[in-house]
């Protein structure tokens, strides 16, 4: 006789809450606040805001300890917190896209990219950026040309060569570099270049100041894709008798250069933005500069502080446009570094 006991699965399940129920609950502390906050007279949509975040976060855990248990809750509870977080920092970047947008877009046209000031005047209603655009791409060109095989050769002797105590004082001014403000950078190619060495003001001297911001970005994000190339391809090229830096060459470089790329993109679109350093040591112009080496030039930064310091209405305009070129540049930066980053990555089948 069989001795096998079946036992029957239970049918016992915990009660859940219904997948569309944190949608409602944010319905209803919406409106909720909206509701205390006409009838205690507050007129900032801020505050409602953080009204509806406090109570959508205490009614989704009141909510779901009533029905789901207080573990459940706690999971609940720091899910809406994350939520919470990720909506105040998403508003203000809306905000911000959306108010560069709706107020670049006014002037924005092949006109205004393809002219540029020349004898206009700051409150006479046309112009362009084409001479400051100019001297962007000039720049960040001339910035990248000086930063990027400095950062490389830097990360690469630090992973690969590195030892004692010359690797720990690279290692400590490439953090000191990592964390100086913009304007240092500025204030020493003006002492240095223009002021002892006695140069003129140029885009050439506004691209050493930002390859001086744009290295130790290169330095670290180059060490770190270096770091995550596995010791065992090194292992197996050299014992094939191949030379150290032909393995750097051939096998470590090309195992990382997606991440490489991308790091360089990101550092290039970090520097497209700055100011501080291009006020100082490029000086800006109204005029078309060809010629980075020669005489001041302008950038979009620079042009976009000048244009709002004019303080008019045809002056606004033109800033706010150019904020949103600006906007879309880095954004084209960002783009690409992703595009390289996932054309580089190495493919798994399955």
């Amino acid at each position: 006789m069989s001795t096998d006991i079946k036992i029957a699965p239970s049918t016992l399940r915990a009660a859940r809450l219904p997948r569309w129920t944190p949608l409602v609950v944010a319905l209803g502390s919406a409106a909720t606040a909206v509701a205390l906050g006409m009838a205690a007279d507050l007129h900032s949509r801020l505050q409602w805001g953080m009204i509806a975040a406090l109570i959508f976060v205490v009614a989704s855990y009141f909510i779901a300890a009533g029905v789901e248990g207080k573990r459940q809750a706690k999971d609940r509870l720091v899910t809406s917190l994350v939520w919470v977080a990720f909506l105040l920092a998403i508003i203000p970047l809306a905000s911000l896209l959306w108010e560069t947008v709706a107020r670049g877009s006014k002037v924005f046209d092949g006109y205004f990219l393809t002219h540029s000031m020349g004898v206009l005047g700051d409150r006479e209603v046309g112009g362009g950026i084409y001479h400051a655009l100019l001297g962007t791409l000039q720049q960040v060109a001339l910035a990248s040309l000086i930063a990027v095989p400095i950062g490389l050769l830097t990360a690469i002797y630090l992973v690969e060569y590195g030892r004692g105590k010359l690797a720990k004082v690279v290692t400590f001014f490439v953090d000191v570099m990592t964390g100086i403000p913009s304007i240092v950078a500025g204030l020493f190619v003006l002492t240095f270049w223009i002021l002892i060495l006695g140069f003129d003001f140029s885009g050439w001297a506004g691209a050493m100041a930002l390859s001086i911001l744009m290295m130790p970005v290169v330095v670290r994000s180059t060490e770190e894709m270096l770091k995550l190339v596995p010791n065992e391809l090194r292992e197996a090229s050299l014992a094939l008798g191949v030379p150290k830096w032909r393995t750097i060459l051939k096998v470590v470089l090309p195992t990382s250069i997606g991440g490489i790329t991308t790091g360089v993109m990101l550092a290039v679109a970090r520097i497209t933005g700055e100011t501080a350093p291009v006020l100082l040591v490029v000086w800006g112009t109204n005029f078309i500069n060809t010629n980075p080496f020669e005489g001041a030039q302008s950038s979009l930064p620079l042009y976009i502080y000048q244009q709002y310091a004019a303080g008019n209405s045809a002056s606004y305009d033109r800033a706010w446009a150019a904020a949103l070129t600006l906007i879309g540049f880095v954004m084209i930066l960002n783009l690409v570094a992703r595009g390289i980053a996932r054309w580089k990555a190495p493919k798994t089948g399955r």
